[in-house]
């Protein structure tokens, strides 16, 4: 178990709450595998969950690789125990496509909304959701895309969203989403990310529209370079 409470409360204050009149999507990403992407950000869903007004969702943005919902029901003692499954979606968009296009057994299409779930945690203060990716079968492909419905939704109905997207070495998640988004986090470790690597995603990000909130830095004895400690404040 890895405990960041105190980088995630910095981060909060770094933030701010989200809005009263509407809930905040925040993306954490990262420009190279193995950065620790996916523990900030359900270490910052937990603490947004517990200080917020309205349920905090944490949605598994990775696809390829899901590991958000297991990781938080493997930690009961911090998450809690896990609620039914329902629907990650409340009208039925969704943020993601399937291709081909998957078929139920009478061979009609199934919309990529029935293909992914969210489970309460904390007593339903945390929301996480699970892609059902055993479903695809060799061919098929689910590949995030560019529209801002589904993210639209999610904000009347949550205090925070926080994505948790794939690495940019092996997806374009963090860019295709950034301008839907009201702020991208950077993660950056301190002993495997060129100073280059992450000012290269944050122009590409900042190119599309998107705005970088700030950069976690995950060893706390690492000296970021200039544009690292002007981001962090």
């Amino acid at each position: 178990m890895v405990d960041l409470t105190s980088e995630m409360a910095a981060l909060w204050a770094a933030l701010g709450p989200a809005p009263g009149h509407r809930g905040r999507v925040v993306q954490i990403a990262a420009a190279n595998t193995g950065e620790g992407v996916s523990t900030v950000a359900r270490e910052y869903a937990r603490l947004a969950a517990v200080r917020a007004r309205r349920p905090v969702w944490l949605i598994d943005a990775d696809l390829a690789q899901q590991g958000q919902f297991d990781a938080a029901a493997a930690e009961p003692e911090r998450f809690g125990g896990v609620g039914k499954a329902a629907m990650a979606t409340p009208d039925g968009s969704i943020f993601f496509a399937v291709t081909p296009r998957v078929l139920d057994r009478q061979g009609n299409p199934v919309h990529p909304a029935r293909l992914i779930t969210a489970r309460p945690f904390l007593g339903g203060r945390l929301w996480v959701t699970r892609f059902a990716g055993e479903s695809l079968r060799s061919g098929q492909r689910a590949e995030v895309v560019g529209d801002a419905r589904y993210w639209d939704v999610l904000r009347r109905h949550a205090d925070t969203v926080v994505i948790d997207s794939p690495a940019a070495d092996r997806s374009d998640t963090a860019i295709t989403l950034a301008p839907f988004v009201d702020a991208t986090v950077l993660v950056v470790a301190a002993e495997s990310t060129a100073a280059g690597e992450p000012m290269i995603l944050r122009d590409e990000i900042e190119a599309v529209g998107g705005r970088i909130a700030g950069v976690v830095v995950n060893r706390s004895t690492y000296n970021p370079p200039a544009f690292l400690k002007r981001l962090t404040g």
